[in-house]
């Protein structure tokens, strides 16, 4: 499986702009900039959308770990934390709300621990991953 996403960029890097474009059609022609990135301009940044991209991974992954150890998730919510910092990404935090019934924290706490070390945005970054969550 392959998947496309496009960036077009125009002028320097502060004062310059640019869009964003995925194959899906979710993001045509995004925009992006230095402000957006880096302090609080509208549009979208990189940060964020790694954010999402290990967010959503991590929560998908976990339902198929979840699923596969006998429980039926009711919902994964799982807030994204990107920390840019010196020029690296320095950590990605997951917090994750759950819902599942008939698990035990210790049995959740594995299947957490699965699909952090599992989910391939986990594996593509290399970083700090803090997995934070509770179980209701």
């Amino acid at each position: 499986m392959k998947r496309k996403a496009t960036a077009v960029w125009q002028g320097t890097g502060k004062e310059g702009n640019g869009h964003l474009s995925t194959q899906s059609g979710v993001l045509e022609k995004t925009q992006y900039s230095y402000l957006s990135r880096f302090e609080q301009g509208v549009g979208t940044n990189p940060e964020e959308l790694i954010a999402a991209a290990h967010a959503g991974c991590f929560a998908m992954k976990l339902s198929f770990v979840l699923t596969g150890a006998g429980f039926a998730p009711e919902e994964l919510h799982v807030d994204g934390v990107v920390t840019l910092a010196d020029g690296k990404i320095q950590e990605s935090k997951l917090i994750l709300k759950a819902k599942v019934a008939g698990i035990d924290a210790e049995k959740f706490a594995e299947c957490v621990k699965d699909a952090e070390l599992n989910c391939p945005i986990s594996k593509s970054l290399d970083t700090n991953i803090v997995v934070e969550f509770s179980l209701n």
